[in-house]
């Protein structure tokens, strides 16, 4: 093997997929920031910027830290071999050209930013399926629809992009967000009520809720009912209530888990807060269908900001820490960065519910960022030197 290749850098897909998705978050804000603001030149003018800024929130910034969680979950959790060293390399090279293409878009031939931004989650794909298809828990295959739905809406936002349909834009990112709930929702409703379970154990409060095929069944069917009602133009309330009915099973969901009585570990308290914001995000959507009183994107940003925010900074964490030898001890800096996130989805609503100016809407951005940029200042150094010895 190449010398570079088996650096510990290399060594688990976290180490470089948070690396450059928590520099990449605050960079990408000050790119958004200075377009929103005009204050400087948008080459790019011709494609609006609200899906410029959804794609590299998903495609981007989402796909390096959900790449991160999921090929280091799997070996820990479906018993898959650990995807390092070159075939690691070959995929954070897929997602930088990625980014490279698509920022340089105006100086390139059209059909170069699809071709190569579309190549991260088919290479994905072919290394992990036969894996999942050689696992004990047939569940673990439910990974390869979605990620196959994440290069599908990559593949339609740039057609869309091409051909100048804009319909088709926001059908594709709406997709790819929806890809995301789901996911989330899948892996989010496996790892919550385990660590949860863990630490009423630890701390002698009980032990964790029983696992419920039927709920978890009807909260993840009910969530893909939602996709396919929106992203069919259903009625508005078929729509609507689609979205309560979420609201409903994931509250009930999240509640079975008993959060609240180890609301002093950081931990979890982060990813209960994550769920927190789920089942708010389903509301404001039921709201916004059923009533109009609410505008219908403040359940996208209740979700993207709140509810991943807070999930992607808790899982980055605990991955931090426990893959590289170090105790589960969260650091002062992140409690902040917890902090900073959790006020950058209540101002983001806010802004967008009550109408608020710019700068609001930058504030939030701004915290979203630090949040970010303080888990890359903590974690940085571990990320790329070699994991501290296990205490036995």
């Amino acid at each position: 093997m190449n010398p570079l290749h088996s650096a510990p850098l290399w060594s688990s897909a976290f180490r470089p997929f948070y690396f450059l998705g928590a520099l990449y978050a605050p960079l990408l804000i000050v790119a958004w920031l200075a377009m929103y603001l005009g204050l400087g030149h948008d080459p790019q003018i011709s494609v609006p910027l609200q899906f410029r800024h959804g794609h590299e929130f998903i495609f981007g910034f989402s796909a390096a830290i959900i790449t991160g969680i999921v090929l280091t979950a799997l070996p820990s959790w479906a018993g898959t071999e650990e995807i390092r060293g070159s075939r690691l390399v070959l995929l954070v090279a897929l997602w930088l050209a990625g980014r490279v293409v698509f920022w340089a878009a105006p100086w390139l031939p059209p059909l170069v930013p699809p071709v190569v931004d579309c190549l991260l989650f088919p290479a994905v794909l072919i290394m992990v399926t036969p894996q999942l298809l050689r696992a004990s828990n047939r569940l673990y295959l439910l990974l390869v629809p979605v990620l196959f739905t994440f290069f599908a809406a990559n593949l339609l936002y740039h057609h869309g992009v091409v051909t100048t349909n804009y319909t088709e834009v926001w059908q594709a990112l709406r997709l790819a967000l929806y890809a995301v709930v789901i996911l989330y929702v899948l892996k989010g409703g496996v790892l919550a009520p385990i660590f949860t379970g863990n630490a009423l154990r630890e701390k002698g409060r009980g032990d964790q809720a029983p696992f419920n095929m039927k709920l978890e069944a009807a909260a993840v069917g009910a969530v893909v009912l939602l996709a396919v009602l929106e992203l069919a133009a259903a009625p508005a309330a078929w729509v609507g209530y689609a979205a309560l009915a979420c609201a409903l099973l994931h509250g009930w969901r999240t509640a079975r888990w008993q959060g609240w009585r180890v609301a002093d570990v950081p931990l979890i308290l982060v990813m209960h807060l994550g769920f927190g914001w789920l089942v708010l995000a389903f509301a404001l959507k039921a709201a916004a269908e059923l009533t109009g009183i609410i505008p219908e994107i403040a359940w996208v940003h209740a979700f993207t900001v709140g509810s991943l925010g807070l999930m992607m900074l808790g899982l980055m964490t605990r991955v931090s820490l426990r893959h590289t030898g170090r105790p589960l001890l969260v650091p002062r800096a992140m409690l902040i960065a917890y902090v900073l996130m959790f006020a950058a989805a209540l101002i983001r609503l806010a802004a967008t519910v009550l109408g608020l100016g710019s700068e609001v809407v930058a504030l939030a951005a701004g915290l979203w960022a630090a949040a970010f940029a303080l888990y890359f200042m903590v974690f940085w150094k571990a990320l790329v030197t070699p994991s501290a010895p296990r205490k036995s």
